[in-house]
């Protein structure tokens, strides 16, 4: 039993949308959790605090 390039291809390429989806689904989700918007929020607001001069 042989298997042919383009039903691996395809089968590479379906894994690898559905791959793609699932994590960017799991992203989103822990991204816009509730739970989660707190230490966001913080991280937003620390880039800004003492910064009162350029780098040197």
């Amino acid at each position: 039993m042989t298997i042919e390039h383009e039903i691996l291809v395809i089968a590479a390429k379906s894994y690898g949308l559905f791959y793609l989806i699932g994590l960017s689904v799991i992203v989103l989700a822990y991204t816009f959790w509730p739970s989660n918007k707190k230490p966001f929020e913080r991280a937003a607001k620390s880039i800004m605090e003492d910064e009162d001069r350029p780098w040197q």
